[in-house]
């Protein structure tokens, strides 16, 4: 059963290396199968930095330095009779890698660096490929 104290606030991280973005295949609902930036919900008296630094490890296996937050949206979804399933506000951040080895854990199905050619070939949010395009001219 959801959570149905909304909105809920979570992390995302902007990874870039070798000119290549780092994302995740998502395992479960809200966006099953839908690649994405790695993150998550922040719990309860954590911080924004340290839930995201949880979360990439849990998710890639890497430990990152978090940056500066370059983007901040919200994702709403709605069932039948309008009921509220899903309220996510997410902020992003670009983020380094410091340590660990890439391997999809928790809640990714998968993890990957992805190239700029190979962005349109996934299945990919709206929110994600206008991160990409518009901030950083990647993927046009």
């Amino acid at each position: 059963m959801l959570n149905k104290h909304f909105p809920q606030v979570a992390v995302g991280a902007i990874i870039f290396k070798d000119e290549k973005i780092l994302l995740v295949k998502r395992a479960n609902a809200p966006a099953k199968g839908v690649w994405a930036v790695p993150g998550g919900k922040i719990k309860p008296g954590e911080s924004m930095k340290n839930a995201l630094k949880r979360e990439i490890l849990e998710e890639t296996n890497l430990e990152i330095e978090v940056g500066e937050a370059v983007l901040v949206f919200d994702v709403i979804e709605y069932g039948e009779n309008a009921e509220l399933l899903f309220h996510y506000v997410i902020i992003d951040f670009e983020c380094t890698v410091t340590g660990g080895s890439i391997k999809a854990g928790d809640d990714a199905a998968d993890v990957r660096w992805v190239s700029e050619e190979e962005v349109g070939e996934l299945k990919m949010s709206e929110k994600t490929k206008e991160l990409l395009k518009n901030k950083y001219s990647f993927g046009l």
